[in-house]
């Protein structure tokens, strides 16, 4: 069976029984956490796989890597992974779980870029303007890049407004290399 079939599955399950326990938020934190912990430790991908290491270490391992206190569901979650074999295929439902998660919250990843630090009244209006646009919450992300010299980029969904200084100098060269 395809690895997004399989992810799928078991992130939706994970899903419905967080919601009937009203604990998907805290559920979304521990699996936001999971997957940066294989993309910030690439060694857990490998250990994880490695047939020698017996289940019980496989799983003091996960809810390790699900951070601090995780609840009883993604416990028993970690632990159904692990009894049907398909710790291979965690990372992926742990992405899953994050994308259903804010899908049915309607919640939209947003990013601003910026070459100085914004004052965080800037940065709230920034927000509030992306969600009234997309007429959903924004989880947003701040960066700062001076290479972009002055101005902003914000990023959301899958729109890209592109402000900068360093964008517009560029578009400038273009026109006169015409």
């Amino acid at each position: 069976m395809d690895i997004g079939v399989i992810s799928v599955r078991y992130a939706r399950a994970l899903l419905k029984s967080a919601t009937e326990a009203k604990i998907e938020e805290q559920v979304y934190r521990e699996m936001q956490t999971l997957a940066e912990s294989y993309l910030r430790v690439p060694e857990l991908r490998f250990t994880i796989d490695n047939p020698m290491l017996a289940k019980n270490k496989k799983e003091e391992l996960l809810v390790t890597a699900c951070g601090e206190k995780p609840s009883e569901l993604t416990k028993r979650f970690v632990a159904l992974v692990l009894q049907e074999s398909r710790e291979s295929n965690l990372q992926f439902m742990a992405n899953s779980y994050i994308t259903l998660y804010r899908k049915q919250k309607n919640l939209i990843r947003g990013k601003l870029i910026t070459a100085a630090a914004v004052d965080p009244a800037t940065e709230q209006k920034m927000k509030q303007m992306v969600e009234s646009k997309t007429q959903g919450t924004v989880e947003f992300q701040t960066e700062v890049n001076p290479d972009l010299i002055g101005g902003f980029v914000l990023e959301y969904g899958t729109y890209r407004m592109d402000a900068s200084v360093k964008s517009k100098l560029s578009n400038i060269l273009k026109q006169l290399k015409k």
